[in-house]
């Protein structure tokens, strides 16, 4: 498997960036200004991080989805780490991340990766979701914001 940069010419992996965001309108608006990386193996896109420049120093990876068939096996993490990498490089001095409430595995793997709770944005899923979305059993209402500093 390699993690590269999504070429120009190639369509992004829409069916995996679905999966993380349920909202097209919202991730083509996030796709067209920030970086796209690729997990690819076999010729076969089987994993996706969009990064974002949030400020000087700061980036955040904005939707971050793995093939369902391929769960389990470290790609998630090789792409948080392929993104961390990316930002130390590019000098930024730190990393967000936010997930839904209902998240219990991203959770988990992002404060794994060494992501820190920052804090809660209360409703952002009520408000920017015309749909209710369910996870584990439970409903997605807040954002858990994620940051990691880097120098």
């Amino acid at each position: 498997m390699e993690i590269r940069e999504l070429l120009l010419d190639e369509a992004p992996p829409m069916h995996l960036l679905l999966l993380a965001d349920p909202s097209r309108e919202l991730v083509e608006k996030y796709l067209g200004s920030g970086t796209c990386f690729i997990a690819v193996s076999d010729k076969r896109m089987i994993g996706v991080c969009i990064l974002q420049q949030k400020g000087p120093e700061l980036i955040e990876i904005m939707n971050i989805a793995v093939d369902e068939q391929y769960h389990g096996r470290g790609i998630g993490r090789q792409l948080i780490e392929h993104a961390i990498g990316h930002a130390r490089e590019h000098g930024y001095s730190r990393i967000e991340i936010g997930t839904g409430n209902s998240g219990i595995g991203q959770l988990a793997l992002y404060q794994k990766c060494g992501f820190r709770i920052t804090g809660v944005e209360r409703d952002f899923f009520n408000r920017n979701y015309s749909e209710a979305i369910y996870e584990n059993g439970i409903q997605c209402q807040d954002m858990i914001r994620l940051s990691q500093n880097l120098d």
